[in-house]
Parts: structure tokens; sequence; C-alpha cells
């Protein structure tokens, strides 16, 4: 067993990176940062001028704002003004009212908000706000790195943080325990119950939100459409259940439910992602609460593990990263040991490398469905004794490795896909 110490560091690295969070995280991530801007200025700002990184930009344009029926950046920044409390983290917007929806659509239509490319972000997640008063005070909040890391502040009269992240051109170095995947199932499997209990708390969130979506109809209602029309193609199968409990909850997610989500390194789809197919899996073979805490557990942890080398965005979908999570936890679910578990990743990387983030959108749980049911087949091909070889593609025999090569896909040699990807979406 992991010695404590080690057990406290991933402990502490879980309860960073798995938080509820409402909404889309990136148009959240400016909310939070609009917020702590207004509240440095000490009132409600007479103009609001942002700077934001392509991939924020990428991820906020197509989404719903919860509470609102609106989509997109601007009622994200007029609310963050507005109601927003920095104090909330990645649920600033969970105070919204219809009045105080009425009052942003009154403030967008006043012109008080300007949004800008910031062309040399130092970061692909950066975020920067200056709220401007009425006798042309100033304050200004920057994130930058992470969804919630504030790396300068200025109130109007003196700097109150700037760390040496955002002097350093906003390095996305990680500070957090560096993982293997040898470590991250063994903590999985051996840390005391007690001491990981905790992640129950996902399947509570993220359940709750795919059964809103299934007695409603968000986004593109693929969880609905699946559950109610999908029986004569899927059969009442457990791909059915896993394909439509996920999808729906990113259908509410995406479709702006005011409702919180179980996130994971700062997206709530990658958390819906490793959480749902676990949990439908859990559910249909009647697996005890101990297999269920444990298969979450390397579901997510696996996923941190993957995007530490990532990065928080990227022009890699991010249903890439938790569907393999997701595959490593229905394995263990299955009876695969890490032999299994390893042969699972690799099925996945063979698999899913290169599929695109064309930002945040309804449209996201048509890529998580991929996603999802190609998790519980490499899971079946694992248990059948099948991995794909290191003759094959990108995969290496060191199933880190094979990781590895993923992430650099992901992170260098698709940069410019990236900026094809959000010149698009800007021009059309």
């Amino acid at each position: 067993m992991l010695d404590k110490k080690t057990r406290e560091e991933i402990i502490s690295l879980i309860k960073r990176e798995v938080v509820p969070a409402i909404g889309c995280t990136e148009p959240v991530a400016v909310a939070l940062c609009v917020a702590k801007a207004s509240e440095l200025l000490r009132t409600l700002p007479e103009k609001l001028s942002l700077r934001l990184s392509g991939n924020i930009l990428k991820n906020a344009m197509g989404v719903g704002i919860p509470g609102t029926g609106m989509i997109g950046l601007p009622i994200a920044v007029a609310l963050g003004a507005l109601v927003g409390k920095s104090e909330y983290g990645l649920e600033v917007l969970k105070d919204v009212t219809p009045e105080a929806v009425e009052q942003g659509k009154r403030y967008i239509g006043e012109g008080r908000i300007s949004i800008k490319l910031c062309e040399d972000a130092p970061s692909n997640l950066h975020i920067e706000v200056t709220a401007i008063g009425a006798e042309g005070k100033e304050a200004k909040a920057v994130i930058s790195g992470a969804h919630t890391n504030f790396v300068y502040l200025y109130d109007g009269t003196s700097v109150l943080k700037e760390d040496s992240l955002h002097k350093e051109s906003c390095k996305e170095e990680s500070k957090d325990k560096e993982l293997n995947l040898a470590e991250v199932y063994e903590f999985a499997m051996e840390t005391p119950l007690e001491e990981i209990s905790f992640i129950l708390e996902s399947r509570k969130l993220n359940k709750a939100a795919a059964e809103l979506a299934l007695r409603g109809d968000y986004g593109h209602s693929l969880g609905t459409t699946i559950r109610k029309s999908g029986e004569k193609l899927f059969g009442n199968s457990p791909l059915a259940h896993i394909i439509s409990y996920t999808s729906a909850a990113c259908d509410a997610r995406m479709g702006g439910a005011q409702i919180a989500v179980m996130s994971n390194s700062g997206s709530g789809n990658q958390g819906i992602c490793a959480t749902m197919p676990v949990v439908s899996f859990a559910e249909d073979i009647h697996a005890d609460e101990e297999h269920t805490i444990r298969a979450l557990v390397l579901s997510h942890l696996t996923s941190i593990y993957i995007k530490q080398s990532l990065g928080r965005l990227s022009a890699l979908c991010g249903c890439v990263v938790a569907s393999t999570g997701a595959s490593s936890g229905i394995t263990y679910l299955m009876g695969g040991g890490y032999k299994e578990i390893c042969a699972s990743v690799k099925n996945m990387i063979a698999n899913l490398t290169g599929m695109i983030c064309d930002g945040a959108k309804p449209s996201c749980s048509l890529k998580i469905s991929s996603g999802v049911s190609t998790a519980l087949m490499s899971a079946m091909l694992a248990m059948n004794g099948k991995c794909v070889t290191e003759a094959e593609g990108i995969i290496s025999d060191d199933v880190d490795r094979s990781i590895h090569n993923l992430t650099s896909i992901g992170r260098e040699a698709m940069r410019e896909t990236d900026r094809l990807v959000l010149e698009i979406m800007t021009c059309k």
C-alpha cells in the first residue's frame, strides 16, 4: 500500500480537480474573473474590457449559460458583474434570477462589454478583465493556467497579487504530484475506503443532471432520444444505458440547465464522462458500494493523470481523456486487474486519438457518446485478452509512454488544428 503521505497528496489532488461546477467551465471562469474584478472595483462597472485566449473563446461561443436561456459570453460577463460572487468559485453564477437576466440583457444592450482575442496570451487558458468605474477608476483581475487560478489582482490603487506565473508568461507548470498508471491503480485499489468515499458525490451530482435531462428537453436531447427510441437498435443493454445516461448529463450542462455537475480537471463534460459510464455499468451489474467507489476513483484519477501532460485546454477533445478513465473503471468492474486496465487504455488511445475539440456546445453529447461506447468496447477487448500492440500506430509496450504519445499529439502536433478551428468558428 502507498504510504499515508503519498495517499494524502493524491487525495488532495483529486479534491482540487474533481469539484462542482454550474455551467460550462470556460464562460463560468470568465464570469468568475469578471466577478472578482467587479468586487475589486467595489461598484458595478460602467464598462468591462476583456481579453481572452483563443481556447477560452472557442469553448464559450456556443454553450448555454445556466438559468438564462441564452448562449455565449456576453450574458455570462454581465451576470458575473451583476450577481457573481468570486467566493463561489466555479459556482459563481448560482444566484442568477430571471430579474438578473433581464438586467444583464440591458447591460449588454447599453454596449458596456468589450471582448477581444488576446493575441499574445501566455496560456491556452487565459482571461484578463478590466472593470472601469464611473470616474475612470480601473480594477483588474487575471486568471491563467487553470480555471480558478488568479495570477494578478489590482484594485485601482495597489497590486494585491502578482505571482510568478503571470510575470513569467503564465507557463502551465503543474506543481501537483506526478503520477503514473501503476500508482493510479495502486491508489484506487488499496486506499482505505473511508479515505476515498467522497468520490460518490460525483455520482450524486452527475446522475441528478442526467435524470433532469431525461425528464426534460435540453440541448439536442441525445440522452432522451436513446432512452425513448434507441431500444430497437441498441436493446435494453448496458451500452444503451451508458450512452443515454452520459449524454443526458451533457445535454443538461450544455443546454444551460441551472444544476451543478462534478467536473474533472476544469471540465464539467470530462467529469460527466469519467463518472456516468462507471455509475451506469455498476448499477447494471449490481456492483457493491466498494467496487463502485474504487472504479470511480480509478476513472477520475486516470483522467487527471492524462490531463497533467495534455494541459487544461487543447485541440484534443476532452472526452478522449475522460472516456479512457471510464474504460479503466469499467474494466475493473468487469473483474480486470492492472494488466487488463493497461490494455483498455491502449485500446482507447488506438481508437480515439485525433478527435478534435471545436468548442463547448450542445453537440458535445455526440462526441461523448462516441467516447463512452468506445470505452465499453475497449474494456471488452481487454477482458478477452486483446490489446493493440506496439506494432500499431502510436501505441508503445509501456502504457505510460502510450499515454504521453497521445498527449504530445494533442498538446503540440495539433496546435495548428486548434488555430484553424478557431478561425473557422469566428469567421462563419
